[in-house]
C-alpha cells in the first residue's frame, strides 16, 4: 500500500484492562473494559461509524449554512450469535440537524438527505467497510515471545 492509503493506530497496555490508543499525528485516546470513563472497543466502533458519516454530512451541508444543532446518536445491540461469537446488530446512525431560517438554511436542509445517502453509499469508509464485511487478520509479530 502507498503512504497516502495506509492507516494505522498503536495500542499500548497501561494496566490490566486499560490501554491508550495513539495515532501517527500524536493523538491519544484511553480505551478499556468499560469499568471507568474510558471508551470500550465497541463504543469506539460506534463512534467511528457515526463520526465518519458526521464528517461527510457536515462538510456537505455546512458549505450552505452553519448548523444551529448537529447531533448524531449511534446505537446497536451486542449479541452472541448462533456460532457463539459476539457481534453487533441493528446498527443505526440517527442525525438531528437543524439550520437557521432563511435561504441558506433552506439550501442546507435540502442537501441533508442527499448528503446522508452519499455518505452511506460511497463516502464513509467506516460504515462501508463494516457493511461489506472486510476480513481481519490477527497475527503475532515476529520476536514478541520474550524480552
Amino acid at each position: 500500500m502507498s503512504e497516502d492509503t495506509f492507516r494505522s493506530v498503536e495500542i499500548e497496555r497501561t494496566s490490566m484492562g486499560n490501554y491508550v490508543v495513539r495515532n501517527v499525528r500524536g493523538g491519544s485516546l484511553p480505551m478499556g473494559t468499560g469499568e471507568d470513563g474510558s471508551f470500550t472497543p465497541v463504543e469506539l466502533l460506534l463512534a467511528a461509524i457515526g463520526g465518519c458519516t458526521a464528517i461527510d454530512v457536515d462538510h456537505i451541508t455546512s458549505r450552505r449554512a452553519e448548523p444551529t444543532r448537529f447531533a448524531v446518536e449511534v446505537t446497536g445491540d451486542k449479541i452472541r450469535d448462533e456460532a457463539g461469537g459476539n457481534r453487533m446488530q441493528n446498527l443505526k446512525v440517527e442525525f438531528t440537524v437543524t439550520f437557521p431560517v432563511g435561504a441558506d438554511g433552506d439550501k442546507a436542509r435540502e442537501a441533508l438527505p442527499r448528503s446522508l445517502q452519499q455518505s452511506h453509499d460511497r463516502l464513509c469508509t467506516v460504515s462501508r467497510t463494516v457493511e461489506l464485511g472486510t476480513p481481519v487478520s490477527i497475527v503475532e509479530a515476529a520476536g514478541s515471545i520474550g524480552d
